[in-house]
């Protein structure tokens, strides 16, 4: 039995769980791209700009600039872009952005979301319509003779929506939730960078201040 017999056994409920494999499938490639994109550049992004930090400010901030399409170079330019913050201000800078930068790295969880909830009811809605259809196409009389053979056929294929829609789900969630570990990864890389970033700018502005004493 081929995918086109069992998408034409498994009943209406398959066009809608087609629906949402094409949609599921989407997300789950373009988020592929994305992190995979994100995690080969990240760590030299970080390595640069920190670097930068301790020696010059202003090319710091033309590297962050330089990486501005990554998420780490968003994050960390919000801050060095601004002209000469208190320390206040450029915490500030950083956490704001670490909001927007995690908020579209979540982007697609909300249909991965409706798929893995949906999937399963269809594929159960499927598998009632199948039985309703079988159990209907035979009375009472017929029982025990020739024509309950062809409803058992129907009742094992009404169940094809139902596993149909199992699979969908399945491999939904699985999805969901290893791009759910790698934005929790993300966010306690940006956390990491943000606050070594802080500290290096807090002691700039300690020793911008002592100087400014002593003159």
């Amino acid at each position: 039995m081929n995918i086109i017999e069992l998408f034409q056994k498994g009943g209406i409920a398959m066009v809608p769980l087609a629906i949402l494999s094409i949609l599921a499938l989407s997300v789950i490639f373009e988020r592929s791209r994305f992190w995979f994109t994100i995690l080969n550049k990240e760590k030299e992004i970080v390595s640069r700009i920190l670097d930068a930090c301790r020696r010059d400010w202003g090319a710091a901030g033309e590297i962050a600039r330089q990486a501005y399409d990554q998420p780490i170079g968003r994050f960390l330019y919000a801050p060095l872009r601004l002209e000469n913050p208190d320390p206040e201000l450029f915490r500030l800078a950083l956490e704001s952005s670490a909001d927007d930068e995690v908020a579209s790295m979540r982007r697609g969880d909300k249909i991965l979301e409706a798929v893995i909830a949906m999937a399963p009811l269809l594929g159960l809605l499927g598998t009632v319509l199948g039985l309703i259809r079988s159990l209907g196409s035979i009375n009472i009389n017929q029982i025990g003779t020739e024509a309950t053979k062809n409803v058992t056929g129907g009742i094992g294929e009404s169940l094809i929506s139902t596993a149909a829609g199992l699979i969908v789900a399945l491999l939904s969630l699985a999805a969901y939730r290893i791009f759910q570990g790698l934005v929790f990864n993300q966010a306690k890389i940006f956390r990491r960078a943000g606050n070594e970033m802080e500290v290096l700018y807090r002691q700039r502005w300690q020793q911008k201040a002592l100087s400014t004493v002593q003159e």
